[in-house]
């Protein structure tokens, strides 16, 4: 098949070297990425289904750095040392900042399993996560954009879905200063900046995140959750105070497993 582009032929080749050296692609056991807060997994049947797409939207402009910063975090929970692919537009890059190595390491995370690729326009974005979504040596991978994303329509994101759900690829979706539309999403959420606990002395606390679920092809919305990222553990868990909202039930997502992809 000819290449699209230089950078597509690219994109390729760098995650076959990755999954070479990585060996194979560290799949959740049991198909679920689990965040590793109790509640919040238990609630999901289990965390966020592999193999499926799933948005992450700031419920600000301002939270644009925790929605990304919660992507990463939950993405570096994937298992072994398969590669993870960072897609995003350089206007997103310019807006939300640089991703920086050592911080990534400081939470617990392997910066050398990311792979980041920064697309000149919207265009050419799409056009690598088709391909990244379809490397089935890749763990996960995130598509950061910024603002309204005209080409993301319904059609682009079943090609999207089918692509994740055959390589078995979790695609996540981070919708920077957009607002929620129709998708073929399995699960749609907003997150916000949460008030971190202070260490010993007023240290900076550990990051921090309100979760309020938005849509779910499988079960009910509604449910919100607080995550404390752990670093010594590499897993989040509750904080101090839950938040009101009733949670979701677990007999829900047995019920209804996902098949395939649908429009909102």
């Amino acid at each position: 098949m000819r290449e699209s582009s230089p950078q597509l032929a690219a994109l390729r080749r760098r995650v076959a070297r990755l999954t070479a050296a990585g060996g194979s692609a560290g799949h959740p056991e049991g198909d679920w990425l689990a965040t590793g807060h109790a509640p919040f997994d238990d609630a999901l049947g289990g965390g966020l289904a592999a193999g499926r797409v799933h948005e992450f939207f700031a419920a600000d402009a301002l939270d644009a750095t925790s929605a990304a910063a919660f992507a990463a975090l939950l993405a570096l929970r994937t298992p072994g040392r398969a590669p993870l692919i960072w897609l995003r537009t350089v206007d997103a890059a310019r807006r939300a900042g640089s991703i920086y190595a050592p911080g990534i390491a400081e939470l617990g995370g392997d910066p050398d399993r990311l792979l980041l690729v920064e697309a000149p326009d919207p265009r050419l974005l799409l056009a690598c996560a088709n391909d990244a979504v379809r490397c089935a040596g890749s763990a996960a991978v995130i598509v950061e954009s910024w603002g309204k994303f005209p080409l993301l329509d319904l059609t682009a994101g079943r090609r999207l879905a089918l692509g994740a759900r055959d390589a078995g690829t979790t695609l996540l979706m981070l919708r920077l200063n957009a607002a929620p539309a129709p998708s073929v999403a399995e699960t749609r959420w907003s997150v916000v900046a949460a008030a971190s606990r202070a260490l010993e002395a007023d240290a900076p606390g550990a990051p921090a995140f309100d979760l309020e679920l938005l849509r779910w092809r499988a079960g009910p919305a509604g449910g919100r959750w607080r995550l404390d990222w752990n670093h010594d553990e590499n897993a989040f868990r509750p904080g101090e105070a839950a938040l009101s909202g009733a949670l979701l039930p677990l007999a829900a997502r047995r019920a209804v497993r996902p098949h395939g992809a649908a429009a909102a």
